[in-house]
């Protein structure tokens, strides 16, 4: 087992006063930093030495962001507004971007694919199929990755656009909210497609590793907590959860190895976590700062999770000086209680200077060892 996985394994079994696990969320920065001359890519950032190795390795092909679709939507603009173009993007969706800028900012979605039963048969459920010869060959492609990472230790983590996600993308978020009410068999049939299509590729996966996490994309929150109902995750999500969770450790080859579910969300969580406990929540990230999550508060509350984010994007972006308070009034309580990997508390936003990012994780590098 390498070091990192050591460490990264060390920070998941909750180890008090361990070394903490380095790494970062992402980033919206690179463009800026490339263009100043900085760095020409995000791995030229290793050679700062302010990250560990990679510890675990992450298995996608069940979406990210959009329905695992196979094959997509053909990208499409669909109209020139000036300084707007109107796009079908691969999900299906009609978004609004800025001419010739896909990243960066939040997007306008004007339209979404599913409108009834009608449409998702006609359009998207046969893209939903598990055993389409495209999605068969991304999984053997992605096989031989996987196999290598586990010989070497690394913690094996299936990547998997979670169910609230994954329909706001069929649907829209507004749309959804009353199709839960006015065509509740549409999103059971959905969730059906999406279930049959996770256990299919995980089955897979599983016939030649093992998995040590699920991670669930759910950003299911906003800045004052859940987008929908106690009542409607329990209803539309966590039997289809539950029934895949139990699925993966029934087919776990290593008896007695721990599988971790992660959930990602945006926006305000701790009204969550009671209800993703149900179906093992053991791992959240990002814990956005602006949205009134204090990681110290929540790990205090909740000292069975392992906590993975919580680092205001505001606060990087605002110097050396509020970057050493935010580190210092973080770090020593969170490094003493164990499970706690600090990074940015979602991708590192353009405003934040490269010194100041550099300095900020050179700072946490204080707690690493």
């Amino acid at each position: 087992m390498t070091e990192s996985a050591k460490k990264l394994r060390d920070t998941y079994a909750i180890k008090r006063g361990a070394p903490v696990y380095m790494k970062e969320f992402g980033y919206y920065s690179l463009d800026r930093w490339i263009s100043e001359g900085h760095i020409t890519c995000a791995d030229d950032l290793r050679k700062y030495n302010i990250f560990d190795e990679p510890g675990g390795f992450g298995i996608g092909n069940l979406g990210g962001c959009d329905a695992p679709f196979v094959p997509d939507f053909e990208e499409e603009i669909l109209e020139d507004r000036g300084d707007h173009e109107l796009v079908r993007d691969k999900a299906g969706r009609h978004v609004l971007y800025f001419k010739g800028r896909r990243n960066g900012f939040m997007p306008e979605y004007v339209d979404h694919p599913v409108k009834d039963m009608k449409t998702w048969e006609a359009d998207c459920k046969w893209r939903m199929d598990p055993k389409s010869p495209q999605r068969l060959k991304m999984l053997e492609q992605s096989m031989k990755g996987a196999e290598a990472a586990m010989q070497k230790g690394l913690m094996i983590t299936q990547y998997i656009v979670g169910g609230y996600m994954y329909l706001r993308s069929l649907i829209g978020p507004t749309e959804l909210c009353l199709m839960f009410y006015d065509d509740p068999a549409l999103i059971h049939e959905c969730m059906k497609a999406w279930f049959e299509v996770a256990d299919f590729v995980m089955a897979k996966y599983q016939s030649e590793i093992v998995f040590d996490e699920i991670l669930l994309d759910e950003d299911i929150c906003y800045n004052h907590g859940s987008l929908i109902s106690p009542e409607m995750i329990e209803e539309f999500l966590l039997p289809y959860y539950k029934q895949l969770i139990d699925n993966v450790k029934a087919r776990q080859r290593s008896s007695g190895r721990h599988l971790y579910v992660q959930v990602a969300t945006d926006g305000y969580c701790p009204p969550v976590i009671p209800i993703y406990e149900k179906i093992g929540l053991e791992v959240m990230c990002p814990f956005e700062a602006a949205s009134n999550n204090d990681v110290v508060e929540i790990g205090r509350k909740y000292p069975n999770l392992v906590i993975s984010g919580g680092m205001d994007k505001r606060v990087i972006a605002a110097g050396k000086g509020p970057i050493d308070r935010m580190v210092d009034a973080i770090m020593p309580a969170m490094k003493e209680r164990g499970g706690y990997i600090p990074t940015c508390d979602h991708g590192v936003p353009e405003e934040v200077a490269f010194e100041d990012f550099i300095h900020f994780r050179k700072r946490l590098l204080e707690y690493s060892r």
